[in-house]
């Protein structure tokens, strides 16, 4: 027999929980570049009854009986997935974007071999061989950075280092890169070395779908993706690739990484991507950058040292060793979270402090876009972000700035 009662009757302590997150989400301004809030509909999706289904295996051909529901729901993600990016082949089961880029490696590389992909403190990512992390256990690692003065990346020396280095594979893609990739060029890079090339659009799933950045598929040989950031889909990750690579790609996530699917998560994918066909969903996308050029303007404007300058797409990354050279990004961080805005701490390109500390933070404008916050609201919080770090020690100024930022949460709820 199931528990009588709801949550409230079985576990109050979880339920304290959940009540104090939706009433922090609600009460501060959530600008963590990889976070979002979801729409009511992926919420009923996540928590449905979906969640008990066992399904090992993909659509028509499972080693459960009883999938005929949830052949229908992965059958409807895949679909949808393969329309957004003119993909031809798409696995929705990774429960990750770093599980997608695992699926991929797995597949196409044998241990030992070789792998070029962004500097971790030059906006790339764990899984893409970082020492800490699987990817750079298993493979042979090197690393390409931006280039110091303009915080770009340099793409001719791209190509001679892949020439030196003779990769297998050319990972493109980040978490903290504020700039478009040329994935045409790294396709031409990776072309001319006999290496794959792997796309990796965890951060600008939704941009790419919405059309506001350049879409990687038909450049790279494979692309993976995170499907809860930009897109506001079910928590998970995609595999987008041909199908000359389908079948390996399929085999490499079952059975070769994962059992079962989350079969709740797959279900809140095909909503997420339901939504990100509209017309609404391209003006959300629309705006989720203007915000993000919009701080930008104003953190320039304001003496603040942004890597590259500026941005092309919905994250900032702030260098504060020129503004602020006494305030770290874990101090930063930390200040700004006292009245109600939430950063991440960072590393910048040239980091020379602990990634526990780092000298920047990473602004992101997703979430705020989906609460309805356009430029106007954008230039205010970048002047109240800029006041606390100006003011480091002024109770009365982060006082003052908490009860504006509590007034402006007030006036955009996310749900109602």
């Amino acid at each position: 027999m199931l528990p009588d009662g709801d949550l409230s009757a079985s576990d109050p302590d979880v339920q304290a929980a959940i009540r104090g997150e939706k009433r922090r989400q609600e009460e501060n301004l959530e600008m963590i570049a990889s976070e979002n809030h979801v729409s009511k509909a992926v919420l009923e999706t996540q928590g449905s009854v979906l969640t008990n289904k066992y399904a090992e295996g993909y659509p028509g051909s499972r080693y459960y009986g009883g999938c005929e529901h949830v052949d229908t729901v992965e059958q409807l993600a895949i679909d949808r997935a393969k329309e957004l990016f003119g993909a031809e082949h798409a696995n929705v089961q990774p429960h990750s974007g770093t599980q997608a880029n695992m699926g991929v490696y797995f597949a196409m590389l044998e241990p030992g071999d070789r792998i070029l992909s962004l500097d971790l403190t030059h906006g790339g990512h764990l899984s893409h061989g970082h020492h800490v992390n699987f990817s750079g256990q298993y493979y042979e690692v090197e690393q390409y950075g931006v280039d110091p003065e303009t915080g770009y990346i340099d793409y001719d020396e791209l190509a001679n280092h892949a020439e030196q280095f003779d990769p297998g594979l050319i990972v493109s893609g980040s978490s903290a890169y504020p700039r478009e990739f040329d994935y045409e060029r790294i396709g031409e890079i990776a072309a001319a070395v006999d290496a794959y090339h792997m796309a990796d659009i965890a951060h600008i799933t939704g941009l790419i779908a919405g059309g506001v950045h350049s879409n990687p598929v038909g450049d790279a040989d494979f692309v993976t993706a995170s499907t809860h950031k930009t897109i506001r889909a079910g928590r998970g990750g995609i595999i987008l690739t041909t199908e000359e690579h389908a079948e390996e790609i399929d085999k490499a996530i079952f059975p070769g990484a994962q059992g079962g699917p989350l079969m709740h998560n797959v279900a809140g994918k095909a909503v997420g991507f339901g939504e990100a066909l509209t017309d609404e969903f391209r003006e959300y996308s629309e705006q989720v950058v203007a915000n993000a050029k919009a701080l930008a303007d104003v953190f320039t404007d304001r003496g603040m040292s942004l890597v590259s300058g500026g941005t092309d797409k919905h994250l900032l990354l702030v260098d504060l060793r020129e503004s602020h050279p006494s305030i770290t990004g874990k101090d930063a961080e930390e200040r700004l979270e006292s009245v109600g805005i939430t950063v991440n701490k960072n590393t910048v390109p040239g980091e020379s402090r602990s990634p526990f500390v780092t000298s920047g933070i990473r602004v992101g404008t997703p979430a705020l876009t989906t609460r309805g916050f356009s430029e106007s609201e954008m230039e205010t919080i970048g002047n109240y972000i800029v006041d606390l770090l100006d003011n480091p020690d002024d109770d009365d100024l982060a006082e003052e700035i908490s009860m504006e930022v509590e007034q402006l949460c007030s006036e955009y709820p996310i749900y109602d």
